[in-house]
């Protein structure tokens, strides 16, 4: 008795995550152009209505005031030194600048001030006049 070997044929599967050839881009038949056209016109004309509603809204709301430039105001029209809490409360009182919720404005006031001195030098629009209090510069 012959027994006869069976052949075992095995078929090449395409790879995990490769497209197999007759989806590929290349022989994919192309869009008709009047399509394509209409989609461009449309989002076209929805980037058109998104952007003229934010550009209005921009125009009417001025825009916010920081912390350090109510800070200047407040120095500037009061023209002697204060300490952070006393801008902080008056920059409230005039309606300038409000905290927007956090716990400690008084600290973090205190530190864009130094930080402003530190890296604006002569051009700075604060000065440190004495432990914990600042002054507005002769300068601007």
């Amino acid at each position: 008795m012959a027994t006869k070997k069976k052949k075992i044929v095995t078929k090449a599967l395409p790879q995990k995550g490769k497209r197999s050839a007759t989806l590929d881009k290349a022989t994919a038949p192309a869009a008709p152009a009047a399509k394509t056209e209409a989609k461009a016109k449309k989002r076209a004309a929805a980037a058109q209505t998104a952007t003229a509603p934010a550009a209005a809204h921009k125009a009417a709301t001025p825009k916010k005031v920081s912390a350090l430039d109510a800070a200047a105001q407040v120095l500037s029209e009061t023209g002697q030194p204060m300490n952070c809490q006393e801008m902080i409360g008056a920059m409230a009182a005039k309606g300038y600048w409000t905290s927007p919720g956090g716990k400690t404005p008084a600290a973090t006031l205190y530190s864009a001030l130094l930080r402003e001195i530190k890296v604006k030098g002569a051009q700075a629009r604060f000065q440190k006049t004495e432990r914990g209090k600042f002054a507005r510069t002769q300068a601007v």
